[in-house]
């Protein structure tokens, strides 16, 4: 396995902050962590992107806002809306949970319509699909990367990263469904040591929800 510069890390490193409570001031600590340590972006729930938008102005760290987060349950115009909204409170890119329900029911219709209109959406921003890849079938992972491939989005986002760490193995696997040019975040990322042989895997973005602790064994 290769290694890797502590600041090469950072620049595929997003830090996510979902939590229901997490305050104003979370927001503020979180914004100045990821320009002090020069992350790739942060990850947020559109109500807080606004604020992050103001504080991350001239800064290098881009904006994710969180679309159908986190059970991805919701109705596609409902998404539809949350990433028009996203974009116009400071969003550079969206990460939208899958509806795994539909997907399990082999409705790849409505699936594909959902990342298709996300896509719209979004306004050429970049678009990560979060799909819960470990209560996936193989059958069902194939299939989704298949409608990944025809939706007009650029990522597929492991997970959530409430349920599982990702797996070495399952990235290697989708980064050849996906073939070489398909974005690959891994989420749930907790040390060093993974994130780097997740890389070798085949992933482009690494997510966390801790980036201090990720990135320390590389002091």
């Amino acid at each position: 396995m290769k290694t890797i510069a502590r600041a090469e890390l950072a620049r595929h490193v997003e830090v996510v902050l979902a939590r229901a409570e997490a305050t104003r001031a979370d927001v503020e600590k979180l914004c100045q962590q990821a320009r002090e340590q020069q992350l790739y972006g942060l990850c947020l729930n559109t109500s807080r992107l606004e604020l992050a938008s103001a504080l991350l102005e001239e800064s290098e760290v881009k904006l994710t806002g969180l679309v159908g987060f986190p059970l991805g349950a919701t109705d596609a115009d409902t998404k539809r809306f949350e990433t028009e909204a996203a974009i116009d409170l400071g969003a550079h890119e969206i990460e939208m949970v899958v509806n795994l329900g539909r997907l399990k029911d082999q409705d790849y219709r409505y699936v594909l319509r959902e990342l298709r209109d996300v896509a719209e959406a979004a306004d050429e921003r970049p678009v990560k699909a979060i799909v819960e890849c470990s209560a996936l079938t193989p059958e069902e992972k194939r299939a989704v990367c298949e409608l990944l491939l025809d939706s007009g989005v650029q990522f597929l986002c492991t997970g959530t990263g409430f349920l599982s760490a990702p797996n070495i193995d399952e990235v290697d696997s989708l980064r050849t469904m996906l073939g070489p040019k398909f974005g690959i975040k891994a989420a749930g990322v907790g040390e060093a040591t993974l994130a780097i042989a997740l890389l070798d895997a085949g992933a482009n973005r690494l997510g966390t929800a801790d980036a201090a602790n990720l990135l320390a064994d590389l002091e």
